[in-house]
């Protein structure tokens, strides 16, 4: 069977009424939610995507070592900033030692995340050669140390949750192994597990495997949630993910850059209604001043603009002269540049258009 998502008459076709998703003593409510993003999750995404339907987001993956330096006196400060709006949020750590998961754990706590996740999926090379991220999928044993040491110094009440690919690579070996870690999960008590249907050596190549997010759910039963990773970058897409697999939910991870309308589609298709139509382009520029503005509140005023930027040009593919928009969002460097876009683009309102998937699909994530 090919690994590709059903029709969308399929997704359409998908009543009501999704069941709510629990992480462990956390409602979450409806069961597709924001991932973390390297470089893109910080307090002003997660905050907008809160606001538009977002049920639950997760913190850019933090190093532990750099979580045990911090201090909330420095200018980094800005990584444990939790808004009032977003809880229930999580917070992702990656590291390479078991005894320092832990302490960064704690300081997530501290800061009020509500979920420790712990990452075991990033494919970057970088990450790997430093024996982090993806790489504990090769070792067993001393992955399953770092889950069980950060279990226990999580208090109970706060979950801890894992983010897996399907392996290194689709070698039985790599397959024993993810198997041999989940399944430790499990016996640890961790709440739940995000699985991206790609192995570490694909990186973002290729199509992510449906199939064996069915087949984890299929081994593991209710005994830990799964949630659903890869290749989500439509309404229909995360509807057809679970309806497909029998995952507990899906994470959007690049399908959400820009694009915060993504969950309130996905609440209206499982509902059984039609898609909503694309924002329009006033609506587009109110939620990119109000991003903008979350930006200036969390960031130095030099850097904001610099860092609004990237989302931007991510907005901007929502707008019918997309090619134009992007070059002048590339350009900004102030508030008043961004303005000067905004008058130029979005000053007469009309309607928007839906982000062609194709455009996310051919870039690394």
């Amino acid at each position: 069977m090919l690994d590709t998502p059903q029709t969308a008459s399929q997704a359409d076709n998908q009543s009501s009424r999704l069941p709510p998703l629990k992480i462990g003593n956390i409602e979450i409510g409806f069961p597709i939610v924001q991932a973390a993003l390297s470089g893109y999750s910080d307090l002003p995404m997660r905050v907008i995507a809160r606001r538009h339907g977002a049920t639950y987001s997760i913190c850019e993956v933090m190093l532990d070592q750099f979580l045990l330096a911090l201090s909330k006196r420095q200018k980094t400060k800005h990584f444990l900033d939790i808004h009032p709006d977003e809880h229930p949020v999580g917070g992702q750590l990656m590291g390479a030692e078991p005894e320092q998961f832990a302490a960064g754990a704690l300081k997530l706590v501290e800061a009020g995340f509500d979920v420790i996740d712990v990452n075991f999926g990033c494919p970057v090379k970088k990450v790997l050669g430093r024996c982090r991220g993806g790489f504990h999928l090769s070792q067993p044993t001393v992955a399953l140390e770092v889950l069980a040491r950060t279990r226990e110094s999580v208090p109970d009440h706060i979950p801890v949750t894992v983010k897996m690919r399907r392996g290194i690579d689709d070698s039985n070996e790599s397959r024993d192994k993810f198997f041999t870690i989940l399944d430790g999960a499990m016996k640890l008590g961790l709440a739940a597990a995000t699985i991206h249907g790609r192995t570490v050596e694909q990186r973002y190549v290729g199509p992510s495997r449906w199939s064996f997010l069915r087949e984890v759910k299929g081994h593991v039963g209710n005994r830990i949630k799964i949630l659903g990773s890869g290749d989500l970058f439509t309404a229909k897409d995360c509807l057809n993910m679970i309806s497909e697999t029998g995952v507990d939910g899906v994470t959007v991870a690049r399908g959400a850059i820009g694009n915060p309308w993504i969950f309130k589609q996905c609440v209206a298709l499982s509902q059984g209604e039609p898609l909503p139509p694309p924002p329009s382009v006033k609506n587009q520029a109110d939620v990119m001043r109000e991003h903008f503005s979350l930006c200036e509140a969390t960031y130095p005023e030099n850097r904001a603009p610099l860092l609004m930027r990237k989302f931007c040009i991510k907005y901007s593919q929502s707008h019918p002269q997309h090619e134009h928009v992007r070059l002048a969002m590339a350009r900004i460097r102030s508030r008043d540049d961004f303005e000067v876009v905004l008058k130029q683009y979005y000053s007469q309102d009309s309607p928007g258009q839906y982000i062609n998937p194709e455009i996310h699909r051919s870039q690394e994530e």
